[in-house]
């Protein structure tokens, strides 16, 4: 009977070792490895918004890992959908954080889906960093919010600046999605700059997000004979606008923002959308070394050039990660108070966050001619 007893212990010894050999391994290879959440739209209404945003942070975490990652562990990327939708933001958003364990998440590129990520983020003290969400009210949600990106209250007054003085203009129509706070925001910082610079709005016209046609639209604002039109939305709506307004006889410019900056724009919009005008964080035509170094890099794993999408997702991403290593730390407010301090150079220039966690940058103006995007100017803060 003792011998019987002595090799029940010992088998219920050497399970126990087992499971705590297991455990122990299992903890191990977890504190090697530092997640990062990254939210874009794969699908939805800016699917190419989503792929490019998706390959600059990928790119960045490649890089990082091929020097030896961040503190001493390799960086995983968990990649989420958002569908260009709030809702199925804010779903990804609870999913990496509760179900992943991740310390931080970056994308996030369109203000309808930021806004509410935003509020989630602040709530668990999750840092975000979000590359091109545009709109004022996304960083101040909270102290755990910055951006990568410059905000639509520059983009719009650099845009009307733009309209009103380079390219002369007196009369501009703006037509704008009003369901995207984005595409809204932008319109009425547009709108009160060029009135300030003693332009006329002729028609501020908005139309329902998903819109099938928009000549209803163009047809009350040609009949006010604009010089030129503002449309502050996504390359979808605005490459099918351009089509459709060609289409009733107009060839004056268009002017637009950040959001145009897509391969596919000429690809849906083809000769209507020469002669237009968008405001962009960065130009593939700046010399920089750095600049091109990456955008060669970029195009030979990707097949095609990186847009405004790919470069402010690396930034991100980088200065994210960038901000853990200074805090020494994977605290979620050790990250925060690193991001705040921090002084990155990007491939969209050199980012320091102002007291509400906005970058002060350039922006420049690039024009869409004969399907390539050509360098107009830059215009600084």
């Amino acid at each position: 009977m003792r011998t019987k007893t002595k090799l029940i212990l010992i088998k219920v010894l050497f399970v126990v070792v087992l499971v705590s050999m297991l455990f122990t391994g299992c903890a191990t290879k977890q504190s090697a490895i530092i997640k990062v959440g990254v939210i874009v739209p794969l699908t939805g209404s800016a699917p190419s918004f989503g792929a490019s945003a998706r390959n600059g942070c990928e790119m960045a975490v490649n890089e990082a890992n091929a020097r030896g990652g961040v503190l001493g562990k390799t960086v995983e990327m968990i990649v989420a959908d958002d569908k260009n939708d709030a809702t199925e933001g804010v779903n990804a958003a609870k999913k990496l954080i509760y179900e992943e364990n991740v310390i931080a998440i970056t994308g996030v590129p369109l203000s309808r889906v930021a806004l509410p990520v935003a509020k989630i983020c602040q709530i668990t003290g999750t840092p975000l960093i979000s590359s091109v969400a545009t709109n004022p009210m996304v960083t101040e949600v909270g102290d755990y919010i910055f951006r990568a990106c410059f905000i639509d209250s520059f983009q719009g007054t650099v845009a009307a600046d733009f309209a009103f003085s380079n390219l002369k203009t007196k009369k501009v129509g703006v037509l704008y999605d009003y369901g995207d706070a984005y595409a809204k925001g932008l319109a009425e910082f547009f709108q009160r700059q060029f009135l300030a610079l003693g332009g006329t709005i002729t028609t501020f016209e908005a139309y329902p997000t998903g819109a099938a046609s928009f000549t209803s639209y163009l047809k009350l604002i040609l009949a006010q004979k604009p010089e030129a039109i503002f449309c502050p939305n996504l390359y979808t709506d605005d490459a099918h606008i351009a089509k459709e307004a060609r289409g009733l006889g107009y060839m004056g410019p268009f002017v637009g923002g950040d959001g145009w900056d897509s391969p596919d724009l000429f690809k849906i919009g083809g000769d209507a959308v020469n002669n237009t005008y968008f405001v962009n964080h960065f130009s593939k035509d700046d010399a920089r070394l750095d600049v091109q170094t990456f955008i060669k890099g970029y195009t030979a794993k990707y097949g095609e050039a990186p847009d405004v999408e790919a470069v402010l997702d690396y930034d991100a991403m980088r200065l994210l990660l960038q901000a853990i290593q200074n805090a020494g730390s994977t605290d979620g407010a050790k990250v925060r108070d690193s991001m705040k301090n921090i002084e990155y150079h990007g491939i969209t220039g050199l980012i320091k966050f102002d007291a509400n966690r906005n970058p002060i940058k350039s922006a420049v103006i690039i024009k869409i001619e004969n399907g390539r995007q050509v360098y107009v100017t830059t215009v600084n803060p």
